[in-house]
């Protein structure tokens, strides 16, 4: 499985971690706990009310990130860190078909 045509330093709103001009698509990597992903039960319990502020802020971030990028066509895909492992392969090719297909 390739995917080409991506740049990786590109002039935009929110440091993307791929860019693909051709298609008008952008992929961002988010890491779950620093982007509040309920996939793992981590809860710090040391400086919990700073890192519970600290990921709402990411999450609010991301959206107004990814909705000003929608405002100029651009497609966004987020995918999470654990989408990567293995097991979630499934779940990672249906966010990545737009790259796949050939148009």
């Amino acid at each position: 499985l390739y995917i080409t045509g991506w740049r990786r330093t590109y002039p935009l709103i929110g440091k993307p971690d791929f860019v693909f001009p051709k298609k008008r698509i952008i992929v961002f990597v988010d890491g779950c706990f620093w982007h509040g992903h309920d996939c793992r039960n981590v809860t710090p319990s040391a400086n919990a009310e700073f890192w519970n502020a600290k990921r709402a802020y990411n999450r609010r971030h991301d959206e107004t990130v990814t909705n000003a990028l929608e405002k100029k066509n651009w497609k966004v895909i987020r995918i999470w860190e654990c989408e990567l492992k293995k097991k979630n392969r499934e779940k990672l090719l249906i966010k990545l078909e737009p790259l796949l297909s050939k148009a």
